[in-house]
């Protein structure tokens, strides 16, 4: 079909402008008729997608500032495929299971601006492009958390666009700079991937833009030392907004790395790859602590997304097909998880007007159906095998362990924390006697809730078991990836060491 990416990137922003004219009593129905059409239209476009293409597919190229060579570009591989169906999906389920009351149309049509700049992000293939969406992104971002967060949802909100729009404008730089280096080289300028793709950066230059991108990138993620946003973020947002948050927008970092960093910088990459492991060990172990720590629900799930997010940077660094699908298997599953778990605390915030612990205990008895979404969900975040989260890590740490067993041995011990922290939250949320009176009058969820929930428990089971419908076209694409990367690779070091990393799988020829 033609045009079907144009579609699926501006038909949410196009039924938000038109959504100004809908009474608000009709908003939140007229808010799921969009998102569930868009979700349909990205399904469709999933039914045309060729499993056994590991290019480009569905690409449209319209020129804009030919002179410099800035183009709207998009298109789709295996790599970027479902992470369009996890953005249109879970806005979906987000809005399916809107709980906030204030101001409901402003909120419901801003979330529709923001669907159309994350999808735009993970479909662009001009540089410029890419960076419009991204940038983009911050603003629907900044007004959620900021019109409809908690007490401090200023300071969050400012934290949060500050800190990402710093390391944005770094990125840019090394956009530009990279285009400059295209100029040189060609005679021509050009930001356009593909044509990025073609071009052999010195080593030098590609450690100093591996550093550019990273600053974008590693904000997003985000990795520690540059985390200290999204718990506040978290926090003060309100549940839609932290289930968008924690299911799509820190993807777009992890993308990025996959997307820009991989390909165009594969000396620098293998350079960095222990540095950045070392980096998401810290993530993993010293998140995981904080989390134990908290007495917020809110606060554990969202420290327990940075912890994820480091078992994902190290997948990526792995330069092999296991790693790096396993790692965009992560993104999809974190995704899935995390959104559903910022939903379920919402829900009990909706109930009782607090996240705290402590103001629970014995919930089981009340509400069974909740307790076993909470259940799958929370093993499902743990890694349990034959649930979503166990494919992912399994993969991105079998892959790294080539790189480094002591690494890899350690990470996964230490993601044992993650089991300690969660079944500790579980067991005082929903075990033991009821001690609060307030907790025995309340209602188990159903309707709309339960609705939302019930699909995203599914997908945690099936895909759990019967992963191969993500992995056979993230892998194909995958494959094409390290093959470039070796082939691009400058330093023969480099080369050496990703035909090592490459010896589970298909060798690199």
């Amino acid at each position: 079909m033609e045009y079907i990416l144009t579609i699926i990137i501006f038909f949410p922003a196009l039924a938000a402008v038109m959504g100004f004219v809908v009474d608000k009593n009709s908003i939140r129905a007229y808010g799921i008729l969009v998102v569930v059409v868009e979700f349909l239209i990205s399904v469709y476009m999933w039914y045309l997608f060729d499993n056994s293409d590991a290019g480009i597919q569905f690409a449209e190229f319209i020129p804009i500032v030919s002179q410099y060579g800035i183009s709207y570009n998009i298109g789709i591989d295996g790599i970027s495929l479902f992470l369009v169906l996890m953005t249109t999906f879970m806005t979906m389920i987000a809005v399916i299971g809107l709980t906030e009351k204030k101001d409901i149309k402003n909120l419901i049509l801003t979330v529709l601006f923001l669907e159309m700049t994350m999808i735009g992000v993970f479909v662009a293939l001009d540089a410029i492009l890419f960076y419009l969406f991204w940038e983009l992104s911050l603003v629907p971002m900044l007004y959620i958390v900021g019109a409809w967060g908690g007490k401090l949802r200023i300071y969050a909100s400012v934290k949060f666009f500050l800190y990402t729009f710093t390391g944005s404008l770094l990125m840019l730089v090394g956009m530009l700079y990279l285009a400059y280096v295209y100029f040189q080289f060609t005679g021509n300028w050009s930001f356009n991937l593909m044509d990025w793709d073609m071009l052999i950066v010195p080593y030098h230059l590609q450690l100093w833009l591996f550093v550019a991108f990273f600053a974008g990138f590693a904000i997003k993620v985000p990795m520690v030392p540059f985390h200290t946003w999204l718990p506040y973020a978290h926090g003060q947002a309100p549940t839609i907004g932290s289930t968008i948050l924690a299911a799509v927008l820190l993807k777009m970092g992890t993308y990025g790395f996959v997307r820009f960093s991989l390909p165009l910088f594969p000396d620098a990459s293998v350079a960095f790859m222990i540095p950045m492991a070392i980096l998401a060990l810290i993530a993993i172990i010293y998140t995981a602590m904080v989390a134990y720590a908290q007495e917020d629900i809110k606060q554990v799930v969202a420290y327990s997304s940075v912890s994820h997010m480091g078992v994902i940077i190290l997948g990526i660094f792995a330069i092999n097909t296991e790693g790096i699908g396993g790692a965009l298997f992560l993104m999809i599953s974190h995704g899935v998880v995390s959104g559903a778990l910022f939903m379920l605390v919402g829900v009990l915030y909706d109930k009782r007007g607090t996240k705290m612990m402590s103001e629970f205990g014995g919930l089981a008895k009340t509400m069974p159906i909740f307790a076993v979404i909470f259940g799958v969900m929370l093993m499902a975040s743990v890694g349990l095998p034959l649930t979503i989260g166990f494919v992912g890590e399994f993969l991105s740490l079998l892959g790294f362990f080539v790189v480094s067993p002591t690494i890899t041995i350690i990470a996964g011990l230490t993601i044992v924390l993650g089991a300690v922290y969660m079944l500790v939250l579980y067991k005082k949320t929903f075990f033991g006697p009821i001690t609060n009176p307030i907790n025995e009058k309340l209602q188990d969820i159903k309707g709309r809730e339960l609705f939302a929930l019930a699909p995203l428990v599914m997908i945690v089971i099936f895909l759990g078991v019967y992963p191969k419908p993500i992995l056979e076209p993230v892998n194909n694409t995958v494959k094409q990836l390290v093959q470039k990367m070796y082939i691009k690779a400058s330093e023969p070091t480099t080369k050496s060491k990703i035909a090592k990393y490459n010896t589970i799988g298909e060798k690199i020829q």
